[in-house]
């Protein structure tokens, strides 16, 4: 029991505090005893000896309740600065100090429940923010942006949170806007505002924005007061412009198949009425400008789809290798009708790729398809992928910098003549000699090929030879977040 107490002693922290006490307590007592020992009431020695012994019995008494304080100081401190600290088990002697640290551990843990549903509400909330297309961002009372969703950041840079509004944007109205909002002048604001690079003049270069700027039903010290939300009339522009050429484009190519079968209708209802060889030829074309109708139509509905998300970065992880192979057995029956047949040479250890499985497996099967539909009878069509260094730089949009995987589809055909290789990703476009040997396509394969690697910042090249054929080769990178070299 004494070397159990004496341990302790010497665990005890030094502290002049307990010292103070200790004196403070005998202070009365040693007073007493220098009066009676000054009347002669009291032998000094004994005074002596009785004032050591109250001393001692100080020491005794103030001692475990000092030592437990101090221990539940100490646990106290680690709970505040250790984020994941689960406490530690004390031997207590006193009721009092048993119950504080009973208190403690209970707040401890009603704090630390609040705080995980908080930081699980925290990364919902940021979740669903990142989700919405807009930028949107959030505000303390002193217009520090606190936080952004991917769209904000996006627009305006990653390095944006935790800087003031006047320091990202340069537009006065926008800035006065802001500070009525945040003095409490007006609930919410609504404006049109021009970003260009630190101006705010309309022109050419300057992005046009809308903002609403709103109070939030909550007010919480230190923490966000405002939501900024923005609105890209650029990007609205470009979905409108989208959606005119759609309807431009579908209504001129489908203007000639559906006279086409209007014509016949009308032959049959008349002169070819009664004709049963007229009647079984017309069906036919019209069966087949049906078919070239159905085949246009989903190949506009998927050119759109791809246009609306191509500023939205895939995050799939892909392999190459067993898309080809699938590509590759879906058209064999067709390839079998020319005599040709697909090889493939697949690279072994080729990387997954942050790609649209979808896309990839349809931009592959456009591809191939062509490789059949163009190529000559008796021929083989190689389908070959490798990895490279990066993807060729291009002239109309941006590529993502590090590694990427090539996929090259080989067949023997016709020469491409240089003056159409540069047009051949346009919309609708054919060659006249496809058109007059009657090869049946949209003329949408290639355009469509052309968006998915755009929004996968990707790259196409085209080599076409009389004598070593025609190689389609498609550079799709590795990892999307990549800045280019």
């Amino acid at each position: 029991m004494f070397h159990k107490g004496r341990s302790k002693l010497f665990e005890i922290e030094k502290d002049t505090n307990f010292a103070n006490r200790i004196l403070a307590l005998s202070m009365p007592s040693a007073l007493v005893f220098i009066m009676l020992v000054a009347l002669k009431l009291l032998p000094a020695g004994i005074a002596v000896m009785a004032y050591a012994s109250i001393i001692l019995f100080n020491i005794v008494w103030l001692f475990p309740i000092t030592f437990e304080l101090q221990q539940i100081r100490k646990y106290i401190f680690r709970l505040a600065k250790e984020e994941n600290y689960t406490g530690e088990k004390f031997d207590l002697t006193e009721n009092d100090t048993r119950e504080i640290v009973d208190a403690v551990n209970e707040m401890h843990r009603f704090w630390t429940e609040k705080a995980e549903k908080l930081e699980a509400q925290t990364i919902s909330d940021t979740a669903v923010l990142d989700t919405l297309p807009d930028p949107i961002l959030m505000i303390d009372r002193k217009g520090n942006i606190l936080g952004a969703n991917i769209s904000a950041r996006n627009l305006l840079g990653d390095n944006i949170t935790d800087r003031k509004v006047e320091e990202i944007f340069s537009s006065n109205n926008f800035i006065n806007a802001v500070a009525r909002v945040l003095n409490k002048e007006s609930e919410s604001e609504n404006l049109i505002f021009y970003v260009n690079r630190g101006s705010n003049r309309k022109d050419e270069d300057a992005q046009k924005l809308y903002a609403h700027i709103k109070q939030l039903p909550w007010i919480s010290k230190g923490r966000a007061v405002a939501v900024i939300s923005l609105y890209d009339f650029a990007k609205a522009t470009k979905i409108e412009k989208m959606q005119s050429d759609f309807v431009a484009n579908a209504s001129h190519e489908l203007r000639t198949p559906l006279s086409v079968i209007s014509g016949f209708i009308e032959t049959l209802q008349t002169t070819a009425k009664d004709d049963e060889n007229a009647r079984a030829a017309f069906l036919k074309i019209m069966s087949e400008q049906a078919s070239y109708m159905s085949l246009l139509i989903e190949n506009l509905l998927s050119l759109s789809k791809i246009e609306m998300t191509q500023d939205q970065a895939p995050e799939e992880k892909i392999s190459i290798a067993p898309i080809a192979e699938d590509v590759s057995n879906a058209l064999m029956l067709k390839a079998r009708a020319k005599n040709m047949k697909f090889e493939l040479k697949i690279e072994r250890n080729l990387p997954e790729i942050t790609a649209d499985y979808g896309q990839i497996r349809q931009l592959l099967q456009n591809l191939c398809d062509n490789a059949v539909k163009y190529g000559s009878e008796n021929t083989d069509i190689t389908v070959s992928a490798r990895v490279t260094e990066a993807v060729p730089p291009s002239k109309s949009h941006e590529v993502a910098g590090g590694r990427a995987v090539a996929i090259t589809v080989h067949n023997f055909g016709e020469k491409i003549s240089d003056e159409y290789l540069n047009r051949l990703t346009e919309r609708f476009y054919r060659m006249q000699t496809h058109k007059n040997k009657n090869i049946k396509g949209s003329g949408l394969g290639l355009a469509i090929a052309k968006h998915i690697l755009i929004r996968h910042r990707g790259n196409l090249r085209i080599e076409s030879d009389a004598v070593k054929g025609t190689a389609f080769t498609i550079y799709l990178p590795v990892e999307q977040n990549c800045p280019t070299a």
